[in-house]
């Protein structure tokens, strides 16, 4: 069932991986889906998601999408988006979605010549599967019910939220880059890589499990419950941070969020 009225046209400018993956999880859910308009920015993959569904439509242009869409979503790169939006005539009163993190509501603003209604997301990738968590600013009921339907919707009731949580989705490269170096060690120490992720995936898959399923439990008691005293885990934490892994950790979230505010 899709989470959209499917009267609600949708238009999403610049085709980029988050707008293939929105597009994808609504395709992967089945039933009415509303019409769907995707600028031909980048071609092969509006291609495959017009190949996909009829109710996907190829656009000449940005303009041509915002004109077919009720819902503008804003999927664009940040050193673009200036440009991209200014050339853009909204009607009064559209939604706008913004996934262009580090733009701000009232810059938007300044670049749109009409009064709509702007709201931004970060959506994550996983929305390709309807498991994705996205955090939106300000709460939008109808935003809300569209990215719900695509994982968990989470509104923040301030931009500082919004901000914090939009510095820690940047984590996922690193995570993937930490998993890396831990196969690439493990195939120096003569463990074949592929039997090396094969461990680790799971490993790390079932340890986010945990803390999503102990929500009672904090963090902290869930890494002395998973470090037996004077054990390798407790080890390994202990020389991590005296190395300055935390520190290292936090210089790299707080840059982050300095790039976020636009400091």
């Amino acid at each position: 069932m899709t989470a959209f009225p499917v009267s609600t046209r949708l238009g999403f400018i610049g085709t980029g991986t988050i707008t293939e993956a929105i597009v994808s999880g609504m395709l992967s859910g089945g039933g009415d889906l509303p019409d769907i308009t995707v600028s031909p920015r980048s071609a092969a993959t509006a291609g495959r998601l017009a190949a996909r569904s009829p109710k996907v439509r190829i656009a000449g242009g940005n303009q041509q999408v915002v004109d077919a869409a009720d819902m503008v979503f804003l999927a664009i790169r940040p050193d673009v988006a200036e440009e991209v939006v200014r050339a853009l005539h909204f009607r009064p009163g559209q939604l706008v979605v913004s996934l262009v993190a580090t733009v701000d509501h009232e810059t938007l603003r300044s670049w749109i010549d009409v009064p709509v209604e702007i709201v931004r997301a970060v959506p994550l990738p996983f929305v390709a599967t309807r498991s994705g968590v996205t955090t939106i600013l300000p709460p939008a009921p109808a935003v809300e019910a569209f990215f719900g339907g695509l994982g968990i919707a989470v509104p923040c009731r301030s931009v500082e939220e919004f901000e914090l949580l939009a510095t820690a989705s940047a984590l996922m490269g690193s995570y993937f880059g930490i998993m890396d170096h831990v196969v690439g060690w493990l195939r120096q120490k003569g463990l074949p890589a592929e039997n090396a992720r094969a461990y680790l995936a799971p490993l790390f898959a079932s340890l986010s499990t945990t803390a999503l399923n102990a929500p009672a439990l904090s963090l902290e008691d869930l890494r002395h419950e998973y470090s037996t005293k004077g054990g390798l885990n407790e080890q390994m934490f202990a020389r991590f941070r005296e190395h300055g892994g935390t520190d290292a950790l936090t210089a790299a979230l707080d840059s982050v969020l300095d790039r976020v505010r636009k400091r």
